[in-house]
């Protein structure tokens, strides 16, 4: 599964945040934020997508 990056402002700070729960530290400078989004995005493994089992469940 990809991360999913978004940068939000909270007053005069940017914040970067991923889908994992991962979250940059406040940034005043709006592009430092996002570098930091895309440095987590593209530094971090993604996360593996689950399988399901195969065959009947047995107990």
């Amino acid at each position: 599964m990809p991360h999913q990056t978004t940068v939000t402002e909270r007053g005069s700070f940017a914040i970067a945040r991923c889908g994992c729960g991962w979250v940059g530290p406040a940034r005043r400078s709006r592009d430092r934020a996002r570098t930091d989004a895309d440095t987590h995005a593209t530094d971090t493994p993604s996360l593996p997508i689950p399988s399901l089992p195969n065959g009947p469940a047995t107990k």
